[in-house]
């Protein structure tokens, strides 16, 4: 392990590691925020614009196919030149595009807008987790990576409550819950400016002096504030090479040593994905197509939203405990339980009930997959293999509102969540055969036990001592 590693990791969790962990988080809640409030417009604008099930189904699929490219793309952009630039622009794409959205007056304009934002937001999630972690040493990654993921219950919540107070306001409702969910935005980009880029990447890149000067200002601020920290014994040699064309970056996802963990983050981000946008995107509408009224449904889908926050913050708790692989799967055969219960369930009240335990679920699967992913990855890659895997996902969030647009006409709740329950389930497979174990181990552990011999044959690699 490296100096810049090794001092990295003997910080002490502390100030500076929460102030990226509510940096991060807000992106992430707003984030979420955006991508939950269309569940919220889309019983409004759906009559408006006189939409059949399946263009209701295509304009609820809207942001996931920007977030599609913007994953795709801002993963391997961040491996080339940096996590923190990309993260900024990210965030100033979706902030704009989101604003426009409430001022057009067809569906095929707001469809668009919702494209182009989805590319920033997509860019902003490819990059936090990758980004965020490399700061934290091993005993609290899991925990801070998942927490960092736990700020989308909040964004859930919050598109529920804007959803219920501001959507009903009058013929316009719609246009000022759009600006709502916005505005916010601007503050995070500001606030921002004062994020460093990550030294770990740097030094991946021999970027070393600039790596240094970077933790040397960290230790400071915990130095003026009285923390004394532990000696940094004697470094080994490390391996850094230059900024690989992008097309290089990603085919060294499918070296023989990474192809594996490729495939099931691949496979674990298409079922998560899949099943979390089909619920979250759906079930308000899903609940008035029960005969409940818009008002009704929607303080339904409050108390649904609401259970998110237990079920992210335990799996953040969990994953330190028994680790990423087992939270996963354990969050998700309850959340495939859940799924199984909720296509057979009759009355309101049981509507309810197993739809909070699958909110509760599927959202502890979130937080451990997005603990769980940068982990898997070399820092070489690693933000192109969280947004590949993200961007993957994304096939999963297009499809799956699409689909019920489908299904619900002919098979109703049974079926809709009957298929729930089979993605989840090959999701859950792909992490037991597949995976590998990160809990206690550092980055720079995982990456030399697990991956150094698909890393060395980069051309113009080199070894150094830090």
């Amino acid at each position: 392990m490296s100096q810049i590693a090794q001092r990295l990791e003997r910080l002490p969790f502390g100030r500076f590691h929460y102030k990226l962990l509510l940096m991060g988080g807000l992106g992430y809640m707003f984030e979420a925020v955006d991508a939950a409030i269309i569940a919220f417009l889309l019983p409004v604008l759906r009559p408006l614009w006189g939409l059949t099930s399946v263009e209701t189904g295509v304009l609820a699929s809207s942001t996931f196919f920007g977030f599609l490219v913007g994953a795709l793309t801002a993963g391997a952009l961040g491996d080339r030149y940096g996590r923190r630039n990309i993260m900024m622009w990210a965030l100033v794409l979706f902030c704009a595009a989101a604003f426009a959205s409430a001022f057009v007056n067809n569906w095929h304009h707001f469809f668009a807008l919702r494209v182009i934002g989805g590319i920033g937001m997509g860019a902003e999630a490819a990059i936090i987790a990758p980004f965020l972690s490399e700061f934290v040493s091993a005993n609290r990654r899991g925990s801070f990576t998942a927490s960092l993921a736990g700020f989308f219950s909040f964004g859930f919540v919050t598109a529920a409550l804007i959803g219920y107070f501001i959507v009903p306001l009058g013929d316009n409702g719609w246009r000022y819950a759009i600006v709502a969910t916005a505005l916010p935005v601007i503050l995070v980009l500001w606030w921002r400016r004062s994020v460093y880029e990550s030294p770990r990447w740097l030094e991946s890149r021999g970027r070393h002096a600039e790596a240094e000067a970077i933790v040397a200002r960290i230790e400071a601020d915990f130095e003026q504030r009285g923390i004394k920290l532990p000696l940094v014994p004697a470094s080994g040699a490390i391996i850094s090479s230059p900024a690989a064309s992008l097309g290089e970056t990603f085919k060294a996802l499918w070296s023989p040593k990474l192809r594996r963990i490729t495939i099931m983050t691949w496979l674990l981000w298409l079922s998560v994905t899949f099943s979390s946008y089909l619920f979250f995107t759906w079930i308000p509408g899903l609940l008035v197509e029960r005969g409940m009224t818009i008002t009704k449904s929607f303080s339904f889908s409050i108390l649904i939203y609401l259970a998110q926050m237990p079920g992210y913050f335990s799996a953040a708790w969990v994953c330190e405990r028994i680790g990423r692989q087992y939270t996963i799967v354990s969050y998700m055969a309850g959340a495939a339980l859940s799924a199984l219960a909720l296509a057979t369930v009759q009355t309101d009240q049981q509507v309810l009930a197993m739809s909070i335990l699958l909110s509760f679920f599927i959202n502890g699967v979130n937080a451990g997959e997005y603990a769980y992913t940068p982990e898997v990855f070399p820092t070489r890659v690693r933000a192109t293999g969280v947004g590949t895997a993200s961007a993957i996902g994304r096939i999963g969030a297009i499809s799956s509102p699409i689909l019920v647009g489908y299904i619900y006409p002919i098979a109703g709740f049974a079926g809709v969540f009957g298929m729930t329950t089979a993605v989840l389930l090959v999701g859950a497979l792909s992490v037991i055969t597949l995976g590998i174990p990160t809990k206690g181990r550092s980055l720079e552990e995982i990456e030399s036990t697990e991956f150094q011999a698909a890393l060395l044959p980069v051309e113009g690699a080199k070894e150094s001592r830090a």
